[in-house]
């Protein structure tokens, strides 16, 4: 847990072999109420909606999740974990009238048999604390101790008692919801059909999941990778400080997919820099283009509405049907 500067916080208003674990679930079923949302607009299935998801990880907050229209009992799905959930279905409910169109895709997609079935939990965001549960908790451990002090002492004088929280968010998700979800659906529980995705600030902690959770996880999309890490400056010491956790902790290949991919508008400008970064890691680490991507998008900025011309090729290399 660690007190971060003003500044950093005032990013989260701007922007949108390893020994297995030992998963228990502290969430009854019982206890969780689950309601159709029927005014949600959508192009196909079926939107329902729990308010609060309880946890004693994180601030609890709405869990969506999306049904196809031909989901049954009879046939089990993969699962797409996405951050920012709020921003993924329903244009007329978003602060910007924009959305993924993640329904429209993943149907689209399913219906010309280019991926597997598969249902989405979206797990809403805070935007007050997005940061703090989206900003991958232990590379924060690279930056140099006396550094960190600083910016912990410069967090202290702006505003008090601010943790880091991903690595909470995750437990929250592998803990408690998975297990929910995994209990309640017609899903496959295994880490081959067990996706997460997200962009910007959602495309580090995707990265962070599956680095973390390595064994839970087979694939992670993300979009509009945010290395920086907070507001984009010349000097700052979160982008080596994430470097450094990827060359640490992303799994080797073998058993996972990666997508990563950016553009060069708006804050997307500030990525291109950081591709060859990423592309040497990729390649020490033995991927190839057949289980990883890292494209650029030419032209595209960071919002939903870039998001969403592209959605279908990270769907279709993580979901793809083999």
């Amino acid at each position: 847990m660690r007190v971060i500067t003003l500044l950093i916080l005032t990013f989260i208003f701007v922007s949108c072999k390893n020994e297995p674990k030992t998963v228990e679930s502290a969430t009854e079923s019982s206890k969780i109420e689950v309601g159709l949302l029927q005014e949600a607009v959508l192009s196909s299935g079926k939107l329902y909606r729990i308010e609060a998801f309880p946890t004693d990880y994180i601030q609890p907050r709405p869990v969506d999740i999306w049904l196809p229209d031909n989901y049954s009992n009879a046939e089990k799905c993969a699962v797409l974990y996405m951050h920012d959930g709020q921003m993924l279905f329903d244009s007329t409910t978003t602060w910007n009238q924009q959305e993924w169109k993640v329904d429209e895709w993943a149907s689209k997609l399913m219906s010309q048999n280019q991926t597997k079935p598969f249902i989405v939990v979206a797990v809403h965001n805070i935007p007050e604390i997005r940061w703090l549960d989206l900003f991958p908790e232990k590379a924060f451990l690279n930056i140099e101790a006396s550094k960190r002090q600083e910016l912990l002492e410069n967090g202290m004088n702006n505003m008090k008692n601010v943790s880091l929280n991903g690595d909470n968010y995750l437990k929250f998700i592998v803990e408690d919801l998975k297990p929910y979800i995994d209990s309640n659906y017609s899903v496959y529980t295994n880490a081959e059909n067990t996706f997460i995705a997200g962009s910007s600030m959602g495309g580090l902690m995707s990265m962070y999941a599956i680095s973390e959770y390595p064994e839970v996880f087979s694939g992670a999309a993300c979009l509009s990778t945010h290395w920086p890490g907070a507001i984009p400056s010349d000097d700052s010491l979160f982008p080596d400080a994430i470097f450094k956790y990827v060359e640490a902790k992303l799994p080797q290949a073998g058993h996972h997919k990666l997508y990563f991919d950016y553009g060069n508008q708006t804050l997307d400008i500030h990525y291109p820099q950081y591709a060859p970064r990423l592309d040497d890691i990729l390649a020490q680490k033995g991927y190839t283009d057949t289980d990883a991507r890292n494209l650029f998008f030419e032209g595209t900025d960071h919002s939903e509405n870039s998001w969403n011309k592209r959605l279908d090729v990270p769907l279709t290399f993580l979901l793809g049907k083999q």
